[in-house]
């Protein structure tokens, strides 16, 4: 286009000083922007400081503040923090906590594998041989032995061809979701699924869609209604939900993606060693072809008693994530202690399957019994997951610090974890735990919880009176 001098009906001349006072105004800018590096505030010419301070205090933030408000009123209501309390033994069915020995059901060591003999061992040999760390990761500092070895036995465990290993549980679905899938994508996942699958989704910037909680027919109708628009769909699911401690159908569901070409994705972080009459997981559960399901997940610091996550499927899925997933090429690799640990306690689960029938004798037992006793354990099948409804979060936690003083160590889980009237005590059962332990824990709850049903207190209102 010709330039005659004029621009969207400004002269050359006129359009000139615009240019010369947005230059300006953008060098205005900058320097009133504050420091663009750490240094000693300046203060402008009539003495006041040039930026902001509480900018840099972070207890200014409203998030800040509703849990500053949320601390106080527990401290108005005589309610002790029930978090972070440290521990002076291993994670087991019993626990030491303030030199006080406690019934530990807030331990995902579902096997009893950490502290095992074996397994000791094997991180020691390992923390010898190859140091703390593997410095970077693979992709750049190369492998170690172990590494492989942890793979295979992975993908042998799962009945498919590879598996891949990162160093957070967390991080794996996020870099994995949110690498595989994009724009032009869909993600179904349940109401309930973890957070670390929300945020992959989010990550990807596909569109997302909650299903209701295992309701397949719910699944079924966003298939039917939104596939057609979508080039991949992705369908997320856990083998057993960490917050209620069910788990979904898992044919019906190989079924579904099969109808409207899907890809299923089932995290086992809670049901890897802990279904199956080996602990091969939910596809042993149900006899299932694990290969009918493309993408298995599950954590090491669970069953595993060690610390990482893991991608299970073809080769083909795992040699691109090893090539391109942002968790893992730009990530340290699997530490000796931790990969060492993870590969051990593998091969004792193999070769003591007596471990899996014990803890799901455990987790028969804890359920009978507090449904005998009038506790509402939701939809729990009984496993190594069993929730105590309790009603309110003030409820919940005031009725884990009462356990606590009689000897027993369970968390809660409140808003916005779950819904405030579904606040909830979660009990992990281990195949360590002995039954006499188990029938207590289950009526001291009961007595504990007529006491705190009975207790007269308004959050909301004295949150209000606390602003």
């Amino acid at each position: 286009m010709k330039d005659d001098g004029k621009s969207k009906g400004l002269a050359a001349a006129e359009r000139a000083k615009l240019l010369e006072n947005l230059r300006a105004e953008k060098k205005t800018e900058r320097h009133s922007a504050g420091p663009s590096r750490v240094e000693p505030v300046r203060k402008g010419a009539a003495g006041a400081k040039s930026t902001n301070a509480k900018a840099f205090d972070f207890g200014t933030l409203p998030q800040v503040k509703q849990l500053k408000m949320q601390r106080a009123a527990a401290d108005r209501m005589g309610i002790d923090n029930p978090f972070f309390r440290p521990h002076d033994a291993l994670a087991a069915g019993q626990t030491m906590i303030e030199g006080r020995p406690h019934d530990n059901f807030a331990s995902y060591n579902y096997l009893g594998l950490n502290g095992h003999d074996e397994v000791m061992e094997a991180a020691k040999a390992a923390v010898e041989r190859f140091g703390t760390s593997v410095s970077a990761s693979r992709v750049v500092a190369g492998e170690r032995p172990f590494h492989g070895e942890l793979e295979r036995a992975l993908a042998d465990l799962h009945g498919v061809e590879d598996a891949i290993v990162m160093v957070s549980g967390h991080a794996t679905n996020v870099t994995t979701i949110g690498h595989l899938l994009g724009k032009s994508d869909l993600i179904l996942t349940d109401a309930l699924i973890h957070n670390s699958i929300s945020e992959g989704a989010r990550l990807s910037g596909a569109t997302r869609l909650n299903f209701r909680h295992n309701d397949l027919e719910s699944l079924e109708n966003l298939l039917a209604a939104n596939r057609h628009k979508y080039e991949r769909v992705l369908i997320a699911v856990e083998g057993i939900y960490s917050m209620d401690g069910d788990f979904p159908d898992l044919p019906k569901l190989i079924a579904l993606k099969q109808a409207y070409d899907a890809w299923l994705m089932v995290d086992e972080a809670h049901s890897a060693g802990v279904m199956g009459k080996t602990g091969r997981g939910i596809a042993e559960h149900f006899g299932v072809d694990p290969q009918a399901v493309e993408i298995w997940m599950g954590t090491l610091s669970k069953t595993f008693s060690a610390c990482g996550g893991y991608i299970a499927g073809s080769k083909s899925l795992c040699d691109y994530l090893r090539a391109t997933a942002p968790g893992f090429v730009f990530s340290v690799g699997l530490s000796p202690a931790l990969g060492a640990a993870a590969l051990a306690s593998i091969e004792v689960m193999k070769r003591e399957p007596e471990r899996v029938a014990k803890l799901q004798e455990n987790g028969r037992r804890f359920l009978e019994k507090a449904k005998a006793a009038g506790l509402d354990t939701g939809s729990s099948a009984g496993y190594a997951v069993v929730p105590v409804i309790v009603g309110d979060s003030p409820r919940a936690v005031i009725l884990s610090n009462r356990l606590l003083r009689r000897g027993i160590n369970a968390l809660p889980i409140i808003f916005p974890a779950v819904a405030e009237k579904s606040a909830r005590l979660r009990f992990f059962i281990t195949s360590e735990h002995a039954f006499d332990q188990i029938d207590r824990t289950v009526e001291t709850v009961s007595e504990e919880m007529a006491v705190v049903r009975g207790a007269d207190f308004d959050l909301a209102a004295l949150m209000s009176r606390s602003r």
